[in-house]
């Protein structure tokens, strides 16, 4: 039987104790990280685009430090980017970018510096929380 374990970095217990969803979980040598967003542990978002992506990242490594990781164990990293443009005709040729996508990709590069996990980015029209831009999730693998 998979041995389950619930990831809860200091700061983060807010969001098991009212939301009722964990910052992780590792199973086995896996962890599964919940989307982290550019939320302080005041649970206020951060406000400005390069300081709130930091956010999210370091918010990603609370996870990850917790749980024993690091940013070279990610293998899978999915990001949400908030574009603030809702489709307009479904089916209607539309062509929409992902605001400040290099920006984003220099500060993940601060953080994966070596080991570069796969990576899939969608364009969305909203997070949870207004203000939020972008939501990081990852799945992490233990050396055996």
């Amino acid at each position: 039987m998979s041995k389950r374990e619930v990831i809860i970095p200091k700061g983060m217990e807010v969001l098991y104790e009212k939301y009722h969803y964990c910052p992780g979980i590792k199973i086995n040598n896996t962890l599964y990280i919940s989307g982290q967003v550019g939320r302080d542990e005041n649970m206020q978002v951060v406000q400005g685009v390069e300081p709130q992506f930091i956010q999210a990242f370091e918010n990603v490594k609370k996870v990850l430090t917790a749980a024993g990781a690091t940013f070279d164990d990610v293998v899978e990293m999915v990001t949400y980017h908030v574009t603030g443009q809702p489709p307009v005709n479904p089916g209607e040729q539309q062509n929409f970018t992902i605001p400040h996508l290099q920006l984003f990709m220099q500060v993940k590069d601060r953080y994966f510096t070596k080991n570069f996990p796969t990576w899939t980015g969608f364009g969305i029209t909203a997070l949870s929380t207004p203000g939020l831009i972008v939501e990081i999730k990852c799945v992490a693998v233990f050396s055996d």
